[in-house]
């Protein structure tokens, strides 16, 4: 299984505190040096310093949003033989008859390319709280899916075939 919830937080909390080191200490002197240059209309380096800033600063508040999120999550309502956050879940395509593997990630580490999808996507809403055996479709932009879910293997580690 991927990375426990506990795992997640603690590398959400190693870079934000990282990035709050930058945010505070780091950043700061690298714009006072690139001011000590002079012309700030054509200093390279004091935009980039004040373009990194801008990105940490964004950082920072999606990874306290994320943690947030994350720390409400509570692992006791999260259903032992249904899919749902940290599932990973295999399906059968109806229509191409092509089996596919879905798990279900925080909304802010959704990867569709790499079948990292959330509850909130039309194929997580479709699949979500379902279970082995069940079909289901899901309402996308190139039309209507159809899946026959084949495997679940849930937060808790439980595993269930067709």
């Amino acid at each position: 299984m991927s990375e426990t919830l506990e795992e997640k937080k603690q590398k959400i909390k190693e870079e934000l505190e990282n990035l709050r080191y930058e945010f505070k200490v780091e950043l700061p002197k690298k714009i006072a040096q690139a001011r000590s240059y002079g012309d700030l209309k054509e200093n390279a380096d004091y935009h980039a310093s004040r373009e990194r800033q801008s990105f940490v600063k964004a950082r920072l508040s999606q990874l306290n949003s994320q943690l947030s999120q994350l720390s409400n999550i509570n692992i006791s309502q999260i259903e032992e033989n249904k899919v749902g956050y940290g599932s990973r879940v295999t399906v059968l395509d109806i229509d191409n008859n092509e089996m596919i593997e879905f798990t279900f990630v925080h909304p802010n580490e959704v990867k569709p390319s790499e079948g990292k999808i959330s509850a909130n996507s039309p194929i997580g809403a479709a699949l979500n709280n379902r279970t082995v055996g069940e079909e289901v479709e899901a309402s996308i932009p190139a039309g209507k899916k159809r899946y026959l879910i084949q495997k679940l293997i849930t937060f808790h580690g439980n595993e269930f075939t067709a």
